[in-house]
Protein backbone atom coordinates (compact mmCIF):
# COMPACT_ATOMS: atom_id res chain seq x y z
CA UNK A 1 0.00 0.00 0.00
CA UNK A 2 3.07 2.42 0.88
CA UNK A 3 4.40 2.00 -2.46
CA UNK A 4 1.02 2.45 -4.59
CA UNK A 5 1.01 6.07 -2.62
CA UNK A 6 4.15 6.91 -3.27
CA UNK A 7 3.50 5.79 -7.23
CA UNK A 8 0.35 8.29 -6.57
CA UNK A 9 2.20 10.87 -5.24
CA UNK A 10 5.76 11.18 -7.40
CA UNK A 11 3.80 12.72 -10.54
CA UNK A 12 2.08 15.51 -8.21
CA UNK A 13 5.84 16.16 -6.87
CA UNK A 14 7.87 16.46 -10.21
CA UNK A 15 5.31 18.55 -12.15
CA UNK A 16 5.92 21.80 -12.77
CA UNK A 17 4.92 24.07 -14.97
CA UNK A 18 6.86 27.47 -15.79
CA UNK A 19 3.92 30.00 -15.96
CA UNK A 20 4.40 33.37 -15.40
CA UNK A 21 2.49 36.57 -15.35
CA UNK A 22 4.36 40.12 -15.56
CA UNK A 23 4.00 43.76 -16.54
CA UNK A 24 6.17 45.20 -19.07
CA UNK A 25 6.82 48.72 -18.66
CA UNK A 26 6.43 51.15 -22.42
CA UNK A 27 9.88 51.39 -23.97
CA UNK A 28 11.68 48.28 -21.57
CA UNK A 29 13.38 44.62 -22.54
CA UNK A 30 12.86 42.05 -19.97
CA UNK A 31 14.23 38.65 -20.39
CA UNK A 32 13.76 34.82 -18.73
CA UNK A 33 16.39 32.41 -18.97
CA UNK A 34 16.30 28.72 -18.55
CA UNK A 35 18.93 25.45 -18.78
CA UNK A 36 17.00 22.77 -20.52
CA UNK A 37 18.56 19.54 -21.59
CA UNK A 38 19.39 17.82 -25.16
CA UNK A 39 16.56 16.73 -26.89
CA UNK A 40 13.72 18.13 -24.86
CA UNK A 41 10.61 19.17 -26.54
CA UNK A 42 9.27 22.85 -25.23
CA UNK A 43 6.12 24.72 -25.81
CA UNK A 44 4.66 27.18 -24.82
CA UNK A 45 1.76 29.61 -24.52
CA UNK A 46 1.79 33.75 -23.97
CA UNK A 47 -0.46 36.11 -24.23
CA UNK A 48 0.15 39.81 -23.90
CA UNK A 49 -2.94 43.06 -23.05
CA UNK A 50 -3.06 45.34 -25.78
CA UNK A 51 -2.28 48.97 -25.87
CA UNK A 52 -2.42 51.87 -27.94
CA UNK A 53 0.25 53.10 -29.78
CA UNK A 54 2.83 50.45 -28.45
CA UNK A 55 3.16 46.65 -29.67
CA UNK A 56 5.84 43.89 -27.69
CA UNK A 57 8.22 42.26 -29.79
CA UNK A 58 9.54 38.36 -28.52
CA UNK A 59 12.47 36.32 -29.23
CA UNK A 60 13.70 33.25 -28.14
CA UNK A 61 17.05 32.36 -28.46
CA UNK A 62 20.12 30.16 -27.12
CA UNK A 63 23.20 31.30 -25.77
CA UNK A 64 24.97 31.47 -29.15
CA UNK A 65 22.15 34.05 -30.20
CA UNK A 66 20.04 31.13 -32.79
CA UNK A 67 16.98 32.27 -33.00
CA UNK A 68 14.49 29.93 -32.22
CA UNK A 69 11.08 32.00 -32.44
CA UNK A 70 10.57 35.50 -33.05
CA UNK A 71 7.05 36.91 -33.34
CA UNK A 72 6.64 41.41 -34.24
CA UNK A 73 3.64 42.80 -32.59
CA UNK A 74 3.00 39.73 -30.40
CA UNK A 75 -0.28 39.41 -28.84
CA UNK A 76 -1.23 35.55 -27.99
CA UNK A 77 0.71 32.51 -29.76
CA UNK A 78 2.08 29.58 -28.97
CA UNK A 79 5.85 28.65 -29.74
CA UNK A 80 7.31 24.81 -29.81
CA UNK A 81 11.15 23.77 -30.90
CA UNK A 82 12.94 20.88 -29.75
CA UNK A 83 16.72 21.14 -27.76
CA UNK A 84 19.60 20.45 -29.55
CA UNK A 85 22.28 20.81 -26.47
CA UNK A 86 22.25 21.32 -23.02
CA UNK A 87 22.16 25.00 -23.56
CA UNK A 88 20.52 28.10 -21.78
CA UNK A 89 17.75 29.53 -23.11
CA UNK A 90 16.44 33.00 -23.41
CA UNK A 91 13.15 34.57 -23.42
CA UNK A 92 12.89 38.47 -24.41
CA UNK A 93 9.31 40.83 -24.57
CA UNK A 94 10.36 44.00 -25.64
CA UNK A 95 7.95 46.41 -25.51
CA UNK A 96 8.16 49.78 -28.45
CA UNK A 97 6.05 52.63 -28.76
CA UNK A 98 5.89 55.51 -31.29
CA UNK A 99 4.23 57.88 -28.84
CA UNK A 100 6.82 60.31 -27.53
CA UNK A 101 5.48 61.62 -24.29
CA UNK A 102 2.77 60.65 -22.23
CA UNK A 103 1.25 57.97 -20.02
CA UNK A 104 0.89 54.77 -21.31
CA UNK A 105 0.20 51.86 -19.13
CA UNK A 106 2.31 48.55 -18.34
CA UNK A 107 1.59 45.61 -20.49
CA UNK A 108 0.51 42.80 -18.69
CA UNK A 109 2.29 39.54 -20.09
CA UNK A 110 1.32 35.87 -19.46
CA UNK A 111 4.00 33.24 -20.30
CA UNK A 112 2.90 29.30 -19.82
CA UNK A 113 6.18 27.21 -20.50
CA UNK A 114 6.04 23.34 -20.45
CA UNK A 115 9.11 20.95 -21.11
CA UNK A 116 10.02 17.72 -20.86
CA UNK A 117 7.04 15.03 -20.10
CA UNK A 118 4.40 18.06 -19.42
CA UNK A 119 5.04 19.06 -23.04
CA UNK A 120 4.12 15.84 -24.67
CA UNK A 121 -0.17 16.18 -25.70
CA UNK A 122 -1.14 12.40 -24.30
CA UNK A 123 -4.28 13.47 -25.40
CA UNK A 124 -3.17 13.33 -29.17
CA UNK A 125 -0.84 10.09 -28.32
CA UNK A 126 -4.13 8.12 -26.76
CA UNK A 127 -5.71 9.10 -29.73
CA UNK A 128 -3.04 7.72 -32.74
CA UNK A 129 -2.19 5.07 -30.62
CA UNK A 130 -6.30 3.89 -29.19
CA UNK A 131 -5.30 3.75 -25.95
CA UNK A 132 -7.15 2.98 -23.16
CA UNK A 133 -7.38 5.81 -20.21
CA UNK A 134 -5.41 3.79 -17.60
CA UNK A 135 -2.55 2.84 -20.90
CA UNK A 136 -2.04 6.92 -21.29
CA UNK A 137 -1.54 7.73 -17.66
CA UNK A 138 1.18 4.61 -17.42
CA UNK A 139 2.89 6.11 -20.55
CA UNK A 140 2.89 9.25 -18.81
CA UNK A 141 4.65 7.75 -15.46
CA UNK A 142 6.80 5.83 -17.92
CA UNK A 143 7.97 8.90 -19.32
CA UNK A 144 8.54 10.60 -16.07
CA UNK A 145 10.14 8.30 -14.53
CA UNK A 146 12.94 7.86 -17.66
CA UNK A 147 12.68 11.88 -17.01
CA UNK A 148 14.02 12.06 -13.31
CA UNK A 149 16.23 8.08 -14.02
CA UNK A 150 18.11 10.90 -16.74
CA UNK A 151 18.29 13.89 -14.95
CA UNK A 152 19.86 11.65 -11.84
CA UNK A 153 22.14 10.26 -14.53
CA UNK A 154 23.05 13.72 -15.15
CA UNK A 155 23.51 15.03 -12.31
CA UNK A 156 25.27 12.05 -10.97
CA UNK A 157 28.19 12.79 -14.49
CA UNK A 158 28.13 16.44 -13.28
CA UNK A 159 29.35 15.37 -9.79
CA UNK A 160 31.94 13.13 -10.81
CA UNK A 161 33.20 16.00 -13.17
CA UNK A 162 32.96 18.22 -10.32
CA UNK A 163 35.08 16.11 -8.04
CA UNK A 164 37.24 15.04 -10.24
CA UNK A 165 38.32 18.65 -10.83
CA UNK A 166 39.48 19.31 -7.00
Amino acid sequence: MARLSVLILLPLVFQSVASISFFLPIRTRKCLKEEIHKDVLVTGEYEISEQANSKVNLKITDSSGHILYSKEDATKGKFAFTTEDYDMFEVCFESKSQMAIGRVPDQLINLDMKHGVEAKNYEEIAKVEKLKPLEVELRRLEDLSESIVNDFAYMKKREEEMRDTN
